[in-house]
């Protein structure tokens, strides 16, 4: 169960660093597996720094803050510029 979970905040991270990038990102899918990979991307980060988080809010908004920089770091290597 603990997977579908992790699945469905993987999604929902995407969806929401898809929306802060200016955007819907790069569709469900990919948005989804940079979700994912966001969480443990932002939980890296923030280990750096000495922080963690408690409950679903707070691994929610690390999962966005990796999710954003994974496609941010994406956008760099697409080539396609939005305005």
């Amino acid at each position: 169960m603990d997977f579908v979970w992790f699945i469905l905040l993987g999604a929902l991270t995407g969806f929401i660093a898809g929306k802060i990038m200016r955007g819907g990102g790069f569709g469900f899918i990919i948005n989804t597996l940079l979700g994912i990979a966001g969480g443990v991307i932002g939980g890296w980060v923030f280990s750096l720094f000495g922080l963690g988080s408690k409950g679903l809010i707070g691994s929610l908004i690390i999962s966005v803050v990796g999710a954003v920089i994974i496609l941010w770091i994406a956008s760099l290597f697409s080539g396609s510029k939005k305005k």
